[in-house]
């Protein structure tokens, strides 16, 4: 049995988190064991580098799966993270829309369109994704600093490298 980082028994509806590294990957439980998820061509438990290509993929599959052969060896939780931001659909309704997707090819997109999103969208009515505003708020943030860094080389250049070019000229017309 995989390590789960909660003894929190998943109910139907509930949005599962499995942390596989560098990203986390969502399905949606849906009881007698199995979970639904959007799974594009890379995606699996153990797939390490390679799920990361995931974001080269532009198509994939909604999958009913055992949780254990979907979670692997890695960690998960059950991560109703939006319960408090949005009203929970009815439990009927989650249900009954994640078994009409089941085998169904959709377009995929890591930033609009990823598994987080297909879950989220099946709980709440909204296609989210947190681990992307992160992802881009991070770029952002890092973005920024390195344009500060930057601007304050830049200004450093402008006061300690003009007077080098002035003197430099003072000096050819001594010779």
């Amino acid at each position: 049995m995989a390590p789960t980082l909660y003894d929190k028994k998943p109910e139907p509806g509930d949005l599962i988190e499995i942390f596989r590294g560098n990203y986390q990957h969502w399905a949606l439980y849906v009881g007698d064991g199995f979970v639904v998820h959007l799974a594009p061509p890379s995606e699996g438990p153990g797939a390490g580098a390679n799920s990361m290509m995931s974001v080269l993929s532009d198509k994939a599959k909604v999958k009913k799966e055992e949780i254990w052969d979907v979670v692997g060896h890695d960690q998960w939780c059950v991560n109703n993270q939006l319960d408090e931001k949005y009203q929970v659909r009815p439990i009927c309704e989650i249900l009954r829309e994640a078994q009409a997707y089941v085998d169904q090819e959709m377009r995929y997109c890591v930033f609009r369109g990823n598994c987080e999103h297909f879950v989220t969208d099946l709980r709440y009515g909204k296609a989210e994704s947190r681990q992307v505003r992160q992802a881009v708020e991070t770029v952002g943030m890092a973005a920024m600093v390195g344009f500060g860094v930057l601007a304050v080389a830049g200004i450093a250049a402008a006061i300690f490298g003009g007077g080098s070019k002035k003197k430099k000229n003072e000096e050819e017309e001594y010779k």
